[in-house]
């Protein structure tokens, strides 16, 4: 028997995709700092910090949404305001390819692998009485499936069962064709994920109806979506306009002219151009910053808002930073880069633990086996560039989470970016690079001003034109800020 999770359908026919007022819309969302985590893997209810999980284990490991509010401690301390959880809902009938979310079955119930109703509901209260937020990850595109001939002979599909429902079978094999990557299925014959036919006017309005409720229901702040690539552009406006909140869409692909488009339907989408540029400049001390930099001119011209795209180093799909390198100032300058540059961050579970899985799913390790220690050097790293972040938002004159940053000095393995109060100089020569000078123009300070490099806390004063002359150390990366601006704000003991 089915335990619906739903409304009464009454609240649709008065109130046809009428938002929840409960969402966080986009602006209240592009000052938070989001804590990406995978809920089997991060938190066990009863707390162990040893129970077993071989690395690259495919099936469920026990953790779940009550694990994840004991660990709220842990998250928090970082300065993470926001959480980006797992899908909830009902999945296939096989560990191996449900532990993770993306093989739902049924839109109507949960994964009680993670909890039950009441679990979810009381982790999104103890989120809101920390002030956080709750993103949730959905997938619209498929389903799990066994093979299309038996989609409407007992699978499980809810609520769509019909052959009407989904396309034909046929698997996607060329991603140069956006015909086969939206009308065929992603996965192989052995696990086959169903592709919905999303052109249909009674799915989108099952859809529309479904996501409602669901974030009505369990006081959701926003979603993640996964695969919207493989989904028609124009099925997107009316789901975000039903969603009424921040909605963040995964379009994996490095190609700015083909990401930014389907920001026009949706509020974000994962900054998948930047992410790719970004670990590829600072993963290896040999690349130059210009295709670094080329990016980031291309992202500011041709996407609707970079500020409201999601800007990460590390997530579940992809190989962890420090599979690529484990020198600990590369580590620190990309998560610099990618917590104080535009955009909304997000840092990966186990990132802080300078964890170094390479592809899925080694990269979705068990991060209760690290013991949740909170003085590692990212760690407390984190917690840092959360703090300078969150003074930089509440000091600037322009507003920090929509200005673009603008670069004010590079060469070939440094980059200054000014970005409201603050300037940030990056370098990926890494530990081992002798001491080297630079002269930072344009940097907005006034002459002879004392500034503080807030992540060594040493202070300086700048030259008369009001540039910043300094030495970068052992690759360490340097955000600058005003000392007089400083007292009361907890930075740097002021």
């Amino acid at each position: 028997m089915r335990t619906s999770i739903f409304l009464p359908l009454l609240f649709l026919a008065l109130a046809p995709y009428v938002s929840h007022s409960s969402a966080a819309t986009s602006s209240k969302w592009r000052g938070r700092a989001i804590y990406q985590l995978l809920t089997d893997r991060f938190a066990l209810s009863n707390g162990s910090t040893t129970a077993p999980c071989p690395p690259g284990h495919q099936g469920f490991c026990g953790g779940t949404w009550r694990g994840i509010i004991r660990q709220l401690d842990y998250i928090q301390g970082m300065g993470f305001d926001a959480i980006w959880i797992s899908p909830i809902t009902k999945q296939i009938d096989d560990p191996s390819r449900a532990w993770h979310g993306y093989s739902q079955q049924d839109l109507y119930a949960l994964n009680d692998n993670f909890g039950t109703a009441r679990d979810l509901k009381d982790l999104a209260t103890a989120l809101h009485k920390r002030n956080m937020y709750l993103m949730v990850d959905i997938v619209v595109n498929h389903f799990g499936s066994s093979g299309f001939p038996t989609l409407t002979g007992g699978q499980g599909i809810y609520p769509f069962s019909s052959f009407d429902d989904f396309h034909n079978l046929c698997f996607v094999e060329d991603y140069t064709n956006q015909t086969n990557v939206e009308k065929c299925w992603l996965g192989d014959v052995l696990y086959p994920l169903a592709d919905v036919k999303t052109t249909s006017p009674s799915v989108r309005d099952t859809y529309n109806d479904w996501i409602q409720q669901l974030m009505s229901n369990y006081s959701i702040d926003g979603l993640r979506i996964d695969t919207v690539k493989h989904v028609e552009t124009s099925f997107w406006p009316q789901f975000q306009h039903a969603v009424g909140a921040y909605a963040v869409g995964e379009v994996a692909d490095g190609d700015v002219r083909y990401v930014c488009p389907y920001q026009e339907g949706l509020a974000g989408v994962l900054n998948y151009p930047m992410y790719y540029s970004l670990t590829k400049f600072f993963s290896n001390t040999s690349h130059h910053s210009a295709d670094l930099i080329a990016q980031m001119k291309d992202l500011s011209t041709q996407c609707r808002d970079p500020s409201l795209m999601a800007a990460f180093s590390e997530n579940h799909d992809q190989p962890r930073f420090a599979n690529a390198t484990s020198d600990m100032m590369l580590a620190m300058n990309v998560l610099a880069f990618t917590m104080l540059a535009d955009g909304i961050p997000i840092v990966y579970s186990g990132q802080e633990q300078h964890l170094a899985g390479g592809n899925d799913p080694f990269n979705r390790e068990a991060i209760w086996q690290k013991g949740y220690h909170k003085n590692t050097t990212l760690y407390t790293f984190i917690k840092k560039l959360n703090r300078v972040r969150k003074y930089a938002i509440a000091s600037s004159k322009a507003n920090y989470t929509t200005s673009v940053g603008n670069i004010v000095y590079n060469d070939d393995h440094t980059l200054a970016l000014k970005k409201g109060p603050l300037v940030a100089v990056y370098s990926n020569r890494g530990l081992f690079a002798f001491p080297y000078k630079v002269a930072i123009p344009n940097t907005g300070f006034g002459a002879k001003t004392v500034v503080t490099e807030v992540l060594s806390c040493r202070n300086m004063t700048t030259a008369r034109d009001g540039s910043v002359n300094t030495r970068v150390w052992r690759g360490l990366p340097m955000v600058f800020l005003p000392s007089a601006g400083l007292k009361g704000s907890g930075i740097c003991g002021r």
